[in-house]
């Protein structure tokens, strides 16, 4: 493990002195968001509550070189207070992890090409499907290579990544990921996205699954609105799927937009008889489900979480600017099952969510917020939750 941490240090190191000696502008970056929490109950299985604080460390490199390339290093240490009873002890770098670290090039025209390759976070279409999880203080990342071209109307991202090399000992099987994602403005009075999401492991009960789907969403003065559809087929763990999702939103701006409300419905399919030869249940890949199953993360891995049931959420979410650097959200969500077969009753329960950010400087910020969630019989009955949910956090988030 000491051998590791040498590793990484002299790598930095290394990227210090190469940059410093090509590049025409260096750029240093970092963050620093340590996060407390509260949760009663803290598991399911048990009765009381408990707390915890975890934090990121993230330093980065950004080094412009000639022509148009650009390279970005990132490293990061994700760690719980408290797990190094005695820091005198450490002699290992487990919590310190490459995050980030690519090779861009651009080249500005008419189609704005641009290359990049290395470890690099992605995001596609708000989150929804591949998205970056920053919530988390891990995030993600993939090892790939992403192609783009567009213009002022037309954008279009080719993405291919290694998920899994089976000639680790991490791994036995080779997984791989491949993406397009294109998007066109100015259609009608909003802006249409495409895409078609590939998915491979090669595995004993392999996994072939293809995603594809549509992204229409665009905003007024007053109005904003957000409709989507994905469709999915293949094979999954060597069985054949046929499943689906849709949603949309429409939202309003009120008191010169200092304040808005937008009004939620997402539905991803259930499997209605798991034990014939097709898979129903709607997989949402790499999402960042944060941002749309409610802030507590219950449903944080569909299809798991939901035992193969599927999701139903409606939601009303509303937020406050009460000062130029402080605002206030409220959500509210009712989570039922797409197929509630085996179940006594479809209904997992309902979620409120209520946060607070700060921004007291433009490199300082904090947030809080406080979350209840009332579990029905369904929640219990597919074993999520069996009793309401009370859970907090403040945060502060540094970063230059």
């Amino acid at each position: 493990m000491l051998g590791n941490r040498k590793m990484l240090m002299s790598l930095a190191a290394v990227c210090l002195v190469v940059t410093e000696s090509a590049a025409q502008e260096i750029t240093l970056g970092g963050q620093v968001r340590p996060r407390w929490e509260f949760r009663d109950p803290y598991l399911v299985t048990s009765t009381g509550g408990d707390w915890f604080v975890s934090m990121r460390a993230r330093a980065n490199i950004t080094a412009a070189l000639e022509k148009n390339v650009t390279v970005f290093v990132q490293l990061q240490d994700v760690r719980l207070w408290g797990e190094e009873g005695n820091t005198l002890g450490d002699f290992s770098a487990d919590n310190f992890d490459l995050h980030q670290a690519y090779v861009e090039l651009k080249k500005q025209g008419n189609t704005n090409l641009a290359a990049r390759a290395g470890r690099q976070e992605v995001a596609f279409g708000g989150h929804r499907l591949v998205g970056t999880v920053n919530w988390s203080q891990q995030g993600r990342s993939f090892d790939a290579v992403k192609l783009s071209a567009g213009d002022e109307r037309l954008h279009i991202d080719i993405l291919g990544a290694v998920l899994a090399n089976d000639l680790t000992t991490a791994f036995d099987a080779d997984a791989h990921f491949l993406a397009a994602y294109g998007q066109v403005k100015e259609v009608g009075p909003g802006t249409l996205e495409a895409y078609g999401l590939y998915n491979k492991v090669a595995a004993a009960a392999p996994t072939s699954q293809l995603t594809m789907g549509a992204r229409w969403f665009g905003a007024s003065e007053k109005v904003d609105f957000r409709v989507e559809g994905s469709f999915q087929l293949g094979q999954r763990m060597d069985t054949d799927v046929s499943a689906f999702m849709f949603g949309g939103r429409v939202g309003t701006r009120l008191n010169e937009g200092k304040a808005s409300v937008a009004l939620w419905y997402d539905y991803l399919s259930g499997d209605d008889d798991p034990t014939d030869d097709q898979i129903k249940v709607f997989d949402t890949l790499f999402a960042t489900n944060h941002k749309f199953y409610g802030l507590a993360d219950y449903f944080l891995n569909i299809p798991v979480h939901t035992a193969g049931r599927g999701l139903q959420d409606v939601a009303l979410k509303g937020s406050l600017r009460a000062a130029d650097v402080v605002t206030i959200r409220l959500e509210a969500h009712s989570f039922h099952a797409a197929q509630s077969e085996g179940l006594s009753t479809g209904h997992f329960g309902e979620e409120f969510d209520l946060t607070a950010a700060y921004r007291y400087t433009a490199n300082l910020g904090f947030s809080a917020g406080i979350s209840y969630v009332m579990a029905a019989d369904g929640f219990a009955e597919i074993g999520r939750l069996t009793e309401n949910v009370i859970w907090t956090h403040i945060m502060m988030d540094a970063s230059f």
